[in-house]
């Protein structure tokens, strides 16, 4: 793998899930060491051991998990590790004075006394930046960066890193959205398979051919624009989800839900739009038995959604895909194919009786893997052996096999690759063919236009919007996402 990054450009790297552009990123931070091969700056050979080597040789990473301490203010995140002190003690008032100055510098609107748990995943992701520009960083990683991020907040830090590059630094941008990638990038490199196949402008290329050169096959190429495989006409199915006046306490102890109202059939997609932290995460916590109601009423799948627990609701027939898989989907420790038979491990192909059938769980993972082109396809490593998008394959795979009456899913595509995005939207729409009642929380708009029946909008915990296939407006919808009233800006 050779690639040179230039002064004052934005370059973009694409690729296949596990085509190793974040493993790549990785080396050029100091978090992987290669094998062979050399790393040069500004001319000059050099090794990184970790990544104060990369950020004292003016190189920064952000990465696609945000490295910040919720607790703490934006100053004191930004310091961190290299704080201003006075008379041997953290000197808070000189920091807060440092990283104001860094965020006028580069053109940051960001409060340096304010906490990071209080701000919105945009404002997060500008600390992050802040914090590697604030740290000397000339070259600046973005790994996928608009994962999480609204359509607005996606536009605002493209004008940021353009920003970036006018005031002459090299950022290199990681992601799988091709349109944004052609929208921002001078140059894009096209990665397969661990190496470099193509380098090409924006100018000369298209959404269509980028796909083509990242799976290597034209055939395989998966469509672009997912919006225009239209879902069919809502449901009349059997009412598999009713709620009404639901509420729910947040982490933090204060009102997450505040009234929600909501119904899901058999056989539809059911889409929840809004900006990040808005009830969404809590919503579906719910729906699952993570989270307790604290007021409301409701059914699910027969039963009632009061006390409910995580084996309850699986019991039920529930399927979950989390927004956080490390957390609550995966562990990571163990194989491939014992993080497939998690939930299922005592039923068949599991299991014979009360013992591990060895064989039935080994081909029931390696059919899976095969299907959903998890890669490498080899149930025995270890799931942290995987790149993150195969992980969330393995998730979407486990769920979905053991065939749901509803699935509760949660950014199910965010990390994959453009080809893994229109095989999950494949699945998700195989399901609700087959009956399957689909809840589907996602902060890609686009995403929940294309598959979804009806939507409903949230903001601060309430509905303040319900929309069906025909009435689709992104313009109105995204006003109730910011809570506008119907027809207001």
């Amino acid at each position: 793998m050779s690639l040179d990054i230039r002064e004052k450009e934005l370059l973009a790297v694409v690729g296949e899930n596990g085509a190793g552009k974040s493993s790549l990123m990785n080396v050029l931070y100091g978090l992987y060491h290669p094998d062979s091969g050399e790393v040069s700056v500004e001319g000059a050979p050099v090794r990184l051991k970790s990544p104060r080597d990369a950020i004292d040789r003016g190189i920064g990473m952000v990465h696609q998990h945000f490295m910040l301490v919720p607790t703490l203010t934006v100053a004191e995140n930004v310091v961190l590790g290299r704080e201003p002190t006075r008379r041997g003690l953290f000197d808070s008032e000189r920091a807060v004075a440092e990283v104001s100055e860094t965020c006028s510098r580069f053109g940051f609107a960001l409060d340096a006394r304010a906490r990071v748990d209080t701000l919105t995943v945009g404002s997060q992701q500008k600390v992050e930046i802040v914090k590697a520009l604030h740290r000397g960083a000339r070259v600046l990683i973005l790994d996928e960066p608009t994962a999480v991020l609204t359509p607005q907040e996606a536009d605002e830090l493209a004008r940021v890193m353009r920003g970036l590059v006018e005031q002459g630094r090299s950022v290199v941008l990681i992601s799988h959205k091709l349109k944004e990638v052609l929208g921002v990038a001078d140059r894009i490199a096209v990665m397969r398979r661990g190496r470099l196949v193509s380098e090409v402008r924006p100018a000369d290329t298209s959404a269509s051919a980028l796909a083509a050169l990242m799976v290597g096959d034209t055939a395989r190429a998966a469509p672009t624009d997912t919006a225009t495989q239209a879902p069919e006409k809502p449901s009349t199915g059997e009412v598999l989800l009713e709620v009404s006046g639901l509420q729910a306490q947040g982490d933090n102890g204060r009102p997450a839900l505040q009234g929600v109202d909501l119904t899901v059939r058999a056989g539809e997609i059911v889409g929840i739009a809004g900006v990040d932290g808005n009830g969404q995460r809590e919503l579906a916590e719910v729906l699952t038995g993570l989270r307790p109601l604290t007021s409301g009423t409701g059914t699910l799948l027969g039963g009632k959604l009061t006390h409910l627990t995580p084996a309850q609701a699986r019991e039920r027939g529930v399927g979950h895909v989390p927004e956080d898989r490390l957390r609550r989907a995966v562990v990571k420790a163990l194989s491939v194919e014992e993080n497939i038979a998690l939930g299922r491990h005592n039923r068949p192909p599991f299991a014979k009786g009360p013992w591990i059938d060895f064989d039935g769980r080994r081909a029931r993972a390696t059919e899976l893997l095969a299907a959903y082109d998890v890669r490498p396809p080899d149930p025995t490593l270890p799931l942290q052996a995987l790149s993150g998008g195969n992980q969330q394959k393995v998730v979407v795979a486990r769920e979905l096999d053991a065939r749901p009456r509803l699935l509760v899913v949660v950014q199910p595509t965010r990390g994959l690759d453009i080809g893994a995005v229109a095989q999950v939207h494949a699945r998700l729409r195989e399901a609700r063919a087959q009956g399957t009642g689909v809840v589907l929380v996602s902060l890609d708009l686009e995403e929940v236009l294309a598959l979804a029946d009806r939507v409903y909008v949230l903001f601060e915990g309430r509905v303040t919007g319900q929309f069906t296939r025909p009435e689709y407006d992104e313009q109105e919808l995204g006003r109730r996402m910011l809570g506008a009233e119907p027809g207001h800006g």
